[in-house]
């Protein structure tokens, strides 16, 4: 029997598999996965060994009266490879002018961005199960887990040319509780300087939210920067910028950015400069569905909140959100801040009133303003789940803005 006949992807790596499949390694579907995307690259080497267990396992599952040795399932592998494609929605490029790995990657914003300029990702983490659903039906690709466990940082490639990361924020948001490095989401920057140690890439960048240079009077931010400076021998820029100045996105969403270049790497770094403001020409009819949605995402006249919020959302010109207690109008008409919390509790929830009553976006309404193409696929989770994806994720024209200046100097 020839077993690379009658194998698919789908079926290797496909959903009906993946319950059974995840017995074997908490790592085996990111391994193969990755090795998939990258054999043809270096970086497969740290993911072959893996990649060839979990592929054992799968056939195994398929065929469970075949001798699956891992000699056999490393010669179906190969046979496998040449006839791999992948075809997700977001496919990296051929010829990549750049690699990149992705930390705390949540569903890839900083992936798209990179990859639409040429890069080429050979690494993502990300803890969260229900984010890795939605990364791999983008990107064909499982991150691999929690990035603290040694085990996890074992499938970094040795080289590579910029980290990413958009680390953990709600230890340092305004809206959160502000424990900063007190809270182990704001620890999660130690991690960074780790794996910026042991592999060197030319240039880190990471985003956080905007209260981060303020937190504890500025010395969370001093630190940060005196790792990178004083430890580590980068050299270091940020900036806080306004999806709505700087990426034509209509979202008031203030975000810092930190970009960090090896000067022996990158001998034009002093070269580097951020973006410059432009226009906004997009308005939130761009973004806004104007069909008629779904009646879950409408306020029933039976509603309790419903007297007050037909009493204050009355413009269909701009958006609204709901806080806790009261309506907060966005007087710049354009979308409130996403947050991670908007689809949990109903504090943050941004709403407007369309030609059908008073509703809640949608949340691809919501990944509309951190500017997704209508291609990416939201799959199908729970919709509080989609909605804190859309909150912490970056907004794509701007990152990819970002990197293109990068890129102008390496």
């Amino acid at each position: 029997m020839k077993i690379k006949e009658k194998i698919t992807y789908e079926e290797i790596c496909g959903s009906q598999f993946q319950i059974k499949l995840y017995e074997d390694a908490e790592n085996g579907k990111a391994a193969l996965t990755h090795y998939l995307h990258n054999y043809q690259h270096g970086a497969t080497n740290f993911n072959k060994k893996k990649a060839v267990e979990h592929f054992a396992h799968a056939l195994k599952y398929k065929f469970p009266d075949e001798n699956i040795t891992l000699k056999v399932a490393e010669v179906a592998l190969q046979d496998y490879l040449f006839n791999y494609r992948n075809v997700a929605p977001f496919s990296p490029p051929v010829n990549p002018k750049f690699t990149f790995i992705d930390l705390f990657a949540g569903v890839g914003g900083f992936r798209i961005a990179m990859q639409n300029i040429g890069g080429k990702c050979i690494f993502t983490s990300e803890w969260d199960e229900k984010a890795k659903i939605t990364y791999e039906a983008n990107y064909g690709e499982v991150p691999f887990g929690d990035i603290t466990k040694i085990e996890t940082k074992k499938y970094i490639p040795k080289d590579f040319d910029v980290l990413c990361a958009g680390f953990p924020c709600q230890a340092f948001s305004i809206a959160g509780y502000q424990k900063g490095f007190d809270d182990e989401r704001g620890n999660l920057f130690f991690e960074i300087e780790k794996i910026l140690e042991s592999h060197r890439p030319k240039v880190a960048l990471l985003e956080n939210v905007k209260n981060l240079a303020a937190h504890d009077k500025g010395n969370t931010f001093k630190v940060i920067k005196e790792i990178l400076e004083k430890k580590l021998g980068y050299k270091v820029f940020h900036k806080v910028m306004n999806s709505m100045e700087y990426a034509n996105i209509p979202q008031n969403r203030e975000r810092i950015f930190i970009v960090a270049l090896d000067p022996l790497q990158v001998p034009a770094y002093k070269d580097f400069a951020f973006p410059e403001k432009i226009k906004l020409t997009k308005n939130i009819h761009d973004i806004i569905d104007e069909k008629k949605q779904d009646d879950i995402y409408y306020y029933s006249p039976n509603h309790a909140y419903f007297p007050k919020l037909d009493a204050e959302i009355y413009s269909k010109d701009t958006i609204y959100q709901w806080r806790r207690i009261y309506v907060r109008e966005n007087k710049s008409n354009v979308c409130p801040t996403l947050t991670a919390n908007m689809g949990a509790g109903g504090h943050n929830v941004p709403l407007i009133r369309d030609n059908y009553g008073i509703r809640k976006l949608t949340p691809r309404e919501c990944f509309g303003f951190q500017g997704y193409p209508q291609k990416f696929i939201l799959p199908v989770i729970a919709n509080s789940k989609l909605y804190m994806q859309a909150g912490n994720t970056v907004t794509l024209p701007l990152v990819e803005r970002i990197t293109k200046k990068i890129l102008e100097i390496l």
